[in-house]
């Protein structure tokens, strides 16, 4: 049984959102600013007005008071009281629960270790870094015990390394204390490191629900392909079918000469059919206009028209034909200029379909999977 179940929930923002999380699942709320996000939150614990029911364990909660639903909310400006010192932000909940005072005592030293902030105890707010009150606020949301834990942006004021070591420390309490999470952000890597399973969501509504794996690699509308990283976007025409791939044809607007290219043969394509295609920019390599590219795979001449450096590798841009085409390259591979005219190559199975629905029939699933496994270094 899911510890928490949305059952179509609507207001002013969401449409229809029905969401299973199970006991001790982080589930991230991905999506850009709008989306309905910190809305989900705030039905959850009870903050606004909605339409359709909320269960813990199986149990409406619809009419249970924000107090009552054993919710703890992060919120994205963390809200510690100035006033109070850490020590006593931590304790807040438990006074306001009546607990004994050996409870309290008990619990505030458990969070001061496990938050690793004992040194912290009598500073206040004004005195903390970013990360300082990050962990302190988590401290003061994790120190009632609650059943569900809801996040609301927490790291986006803080630096990159800050956050990436908050990230790292809140994924292993997290899994710890075995408390389920709902994590809102709009940044993606954030959202496929934490979470066991990402949705995205756009204008109030949830686009897809997968492990961040599957999310990743195998987005099913164009929203989430491009929200992800995923922009290499191909419109194409369905011309020929063989036994394990198909023959496309590019009709992407304002192309100068559209390409054919071979791709794996997914369950849903028909001939003449018009479908989307995505490529991520990991599967593309780039070649010499003078190199011959291995025989099996798809290539484009094109032309580097911009390169930016992201860490270790590159993200390349390459003008195909009037479409734009972008291929993250590894910096010691990389050995091109710019303006110099290349082979955009690409495997049969690096195009995936963007058929826009979850894919809950398992059969067609592991049609999928298998036509993706298949070996095409025979095929010429």
């Amino acid at each position: 049984m899911p510890v928490i179940e949305l059952k179509n929930i609507s207001n002013f923002i969401c449409r229809n959102i029905s969401l299973k999380i199970a006991s001790g699942e982080l589930m991230a709320l991905l999506g850009p600013t709008g989306a309905g996000k910190t809305t989900l939150l705030n039905i959850v614990s009870g903050l606004v007005e909605y339409e359709g029911s909320v269960l813990f364990n199986g149990s409406p909660v619809d009419e249970t008071p924000v107090n009552r639903r054993g919710v703890g909310y992060l919120f994205q400006d963390l809200a510690l009281f100035p006033h109070l010192d850490v020590a006593s932000n931590i304790t807040y909940g438990l006074k306001i629960q009546k607990k004994r005072v050996d409870e309290i005592g008990a619990k505030l030293n458990e969070m001061l270790d496990l938050m690793n902030i004992r040194h912290l105890a009598q500073r206040y707010p004004k005195d903390l870094s970013g990360g300082e009150k990050q962990r302190a606020a988590l401290a003061r949301a994790l120190a009632p015990s609650p059943k569900v834990l809801l996040l609301d942006e927490p790291m986006s004021d803080l630096d990159v390394l800050t956050r990436e070591k908050i990230g790292d420390e809140f994924k292993n309490i997290q899994r710890k204390m075995g408390v389920t999470t709902i994590y809102v952000t709009h940044n993606h890597g954030e959202a496929f490191f934490l979470g066991d399973r990402v949705s995205v969501l756009t204008h109030g509504k949830i686009e897809q629900i997968e492990a961040p794996d599957e999310l990743f690699y195998h987005p099913k509308t164009e929203f989430v392909a491009r929200f992800v990283g995923a922009k290499n976007i191909l419109k194409v025409r369905v011309i020929e079918i063989n036994q394990h791939e198909a023959v496309v044809q590019a009709i992407n607007e304002g192309m100068g000469q559209p390409f054919k290219i071979r791709v794996t043969k997914y369950p849903i394509f028909e001939r003449e059919k018009e479908i989307s295609l995505c490529i991520h920019p990991e599967k593309i390599t780039l070649k010499k206009e003078n190199e011959e590219p291995d025989a099996y795979l798809n290539r484009i001449l094109g032309k580097i028209v911009n390169k930016t450096y992201n860490g270790n590798s590159l993200k390349v841009t390459i003008d195909t034909s009037g479409m734009e085409l972008y291929a993250t390259i590894p910096k010691n591979l990389f050995n091109f200029n710019i303006y110099e005219n290349v082979w955009v190559c690409f495997a049969p199975n690096a195009p995936h379909p963007l058929c826009g629905k979850q894919c809950r029939d398992k059969d067609i699933k592991r049609k999928c999977r298998d036509m993706e496994g298949i070996n095409h270094e025979g095929y010429h």
